[in-house]
């Protein structure tokens, strides 16, 4: 049995897989402060909510700590961390994290990003150096950084031990030498960030980090029938509008697409409406949980009332800590 976690963490990105080989990879931090409100405070508020299944749940205001989500459910090590590319919403908390987990494996890209901290008040400036001190260390050091490309295969994340294809069943998409270089020339970072396609049990996964046009033109000519008709998308740059085309959904067609938390104005619903595919918000449904084993795929919510107004027939899960919403 594998678990996706998809948490709710104000307009970052954090998600969580635990592998079925017991493995844990963590894609992105935020939110991840000391100083927040534990699971059980953002729970405590849950069932106070009660608007109709398409309207204002108001989760983006009761976000979770992503190490109190974690050690709440037994979590103490992460196998892997991948950060997919170096904006702040994306590893905010990092240091805190690293600290608790310790992670021994850390993805990243050779980007070469540079942040001025002197007018900055939303972010903290110590996960940032932080983050450059781990690029500094040598390759034997511990976590072990790694800088993978689009068609990577290695050992534990697309083999097993033994050098056979498996593993913990990660394929990474994005990106390219050539996104990254490109990226590095322009300053803009989101399409050096990575794409990870993870399968499970028969079924598909697509993390799409903060990828842009570029990435996906190049996941489009090489990666085609590995992305299309998915089961689940984590919507690219939370789902935002971003100036950007959504004619990759033309291909992609996923059964489900999970969207961080943006304001609502900013939120591309309008590619998915338009092509009648299915999402759901953070800021509706809280933080949100998929339990694949034996080819199904069950879907959960944190916030009960999104929950009883999807699904009359829900029930509270004591394994997810969460309510079913569905199967897909």
């Amino acid at each position: 049995m594998a678990t996706i976690h998809c948490l709710n963490v104000l307009e970052g990105d954090c998600a969580v897989i635990e592998h079925s080989s017991g493995h844990v990879t963590v894609i992105d931090v935020c939110n991840a402060k000391p100083e927040n409100p534990t699971l059980e405070e953002a729970y405590a508020f849950l069932a106070e909510t009660e608007t109709g299944a398409t309207g204002n749940f108001n989760q983006k205001k009761y976000p979770v700590n992503p190490i109190s989500y974690l050690t709440s459910r037994g979590i103490w090590s992460v196998f892997r961390f991948i950060l997919t590319h170096p904006d702040m919403d994306h590893l905010d908390g990092m240091k805190v994290f690293f600290k608790t987990f310790s992670p021994l494996n850390f993805w990243d890209t050779d980007n070469q990003e540079e942040k001025d901290f002197e007018n900055e008040t939303k972010y903290d400036e110590d996960d940032w150096l932080f983050y450059q001190g781990l690029r500094t260390r040598g390759k034997n050091s511990n976590p072990k950084r790694m800088t993978l490309y689009s068609g990577a295969s290695g050992k534990y994340y697309n083999e097993d031990g033994a050098g056979k294809s498996g593993g913990d069943g990660l394929r990474i998409l994005a990106p390219t030498p050539t996104l990254v270089r490109d990226a590095n020339k322009c300053g803009d970072y989101n399409d050096c960030s990575y794409v990870i396609l993870y399968r499970t049990s028969g079924r598909r996964i697509l993390f799409g980090g903060d990828s842009h046009d570029e990435t996906w033109k190049h996941i489009l000519a090489n990666h085609k029938n590995d992305v299309a008709g998915v089961d689940l998308l984590l919507a690219p740059h939370h789902g935002r509008k971003s100036g950007r085309s959504y004619d990759f959904l033309d291909v992609v067609k996923p059964k489900l697409t999970f969207f961080g938390n943006a304001r609502s104005e900013h939120i591309a619903y309008g590619a998915w409406n338009y092509r009648k595919l299915p999402f759901i918000t953070n800021n509706q449904a809280g933080s949100l949980i998929v339990d694949i084993s034996r080819g199904t795929m069950g879907v959960y919510v944190a916030n009960k009332e999104f929950a009883r107004k999807a699904n009359r027939n829900t029930f509270f899960s004591k394994t997810h800590h969460a309510y079913f919403y569905g199967n897909l």
